[in-house]
């Protein structure tokens, strides 16, 4: 078994961890630094919307331009007035988006662009877009989250409880403001491409989220009947047990979404990938961080204002104050509880059958 499935094996056993309940104030820290910045970066900067919601015409060439991208953009520019975004094509074309243009503008624009890329003007393509089009798309996209939204609390508050599902919307919510005001900061553009992966990282987040509440789930069954582990302290051990498989499960996505970033939309230029590949990659990492620091110690947060939970608390402190003014100590370990009820029903049987304890 290699190093790290020992690891993976000691962590699901609580023979090892980490105390991610412990310094949850920490994690709520970070995340609200990261999160005020990705607001910051929103506000100051705003999202850079494609021509897809703000309208606009597409110019592309089926033959290849006499001038450099470059060189092509600044003639865009000129002969628009806006802002344009210029790629160069397989067939050595050129394909030119400038926003915020209607029909009789394009028209002109395109007899200017002949002019200084030196193709035909029938060699040009126009294609225009409305942004009422757009409009649609960010509606449905609003509509479809918001559903998504309602559906998850619903499912969770079932399957689990309601502490389970507010805690799993406040780390949705986490991801996707991160993943906006990453797109914010950066200045990529928001295409329906974008969209999509926003909605696609919000199953991957889920996923994560669940995987560690199913775990807690199975641990909390009974813990009022003991006093040995308190409730933050079962999370924190199932947050634990579950670690390297979230581990494992984020780097897998990861590595491809990755490759279709830096590689894709980096190396090759192939600026269209980087529509939807940013919002998973950025989201993707966010999900797993929100699962483990801030679903689970939110859970954990609102669990202990229960009434049981506080007089749980307050017996397994007492017991252990006493057991450490005695100059005991205990092990927090599962397998010792097993141990424990083990001597206690052995001794039980040898003292009705007249045996010696050893």
């Amino acid at each position: 078994m290699s190093r790290l499935g020992n690891v993976g094996a000691r962590l699901y056993r609580g023979e090892v961890g980490y105390d991610f309940i412990g310094k949850r104030k920490i994690w709520y820290g970070v995340s609200i630094l990261i999160t005020i910045t990705a607001i910051l970066g929103l506000a100051v900067g705003g999202l850079n919307m494609g021509i897809e919601f703000k309208g606009g015409a597409v110019f592309t060439t089926d033959t290849k331009a006499k001038i450099s991208t470059s060189a092509a953009h600044d003639a865009a520019v000129e002969a628009s007035g806006h802002e344009a975004i210029v790629q160069e094509l397989g067939n050595g074309g050129l394909r030119i988006q400038i926003t915020e243009v209607d029909t009789a503008k394009a028209n002109e624009i395109k007899t200017q662009l002949s002019d200084d890329l030196g193709v035909p003007e029938n060699k040009i393509n126009a294609d225009l877009v409305g942004p009422s089009w757009g409009e649609q798309i960010a509606n449905k996209a609003w509509t479809g989250l918001g559903v998504f939204m309602v559906l998850v609390v619903i499912y969770l508050a079932i399957a689990f409880e309601w502490r389970m599902a507010v805690a799993a919307l406040v780390a949705l919510i986490h991801d996707i403001t991160i993943t906006v005001g990453v797109y914010a900061l950066v200045g990529f553009e928001v295409t329906p491409g974008t969209v999509i992966g926003l909605l696609t990282i919000l199953g991957y987040s889920l996923y994560d989220t669940v995987v560690v509440f199913d775990s807690l789930k199975e641990g909390q069954k009974g813990i009022t009947k003991q006093t040995r582990y308190t409730y933050s302290e079962i999370a924190n051990k199932s947050i634990n047990s579950t670690l390297v498989r979230s581990i494992n499960t984020t780097v897998v996505a990861l590595l491809p979404v990755g490759g279709l970033l830096f590689i894709g939309g980096g190396v090759l230029g192939a600026g269209m990938l980087n529509d939807i590949s940013l919002s998973l990659f950025v989201g993707l990492a966010a999900g797993a961080y929100s699962s483990i620091f801030i679903a689970t110690p939110l859970v954990a947060d609102l669990k202990e204002r229960d009434p049981q939970m506080k007089a749980l608390r307050k017996r397994i402190l007492a017991k252990r104050a006493a057991a450490a003014a005695k100059g005991e100590t205990e092990e927090y370990d599962d397998t010792q509880d097993g141990a424990d009820e083990d001597a206690e029903t052995a001794g039980a049987t040898a003292g009705r059958h007249g045996g010696r304890r050893r």
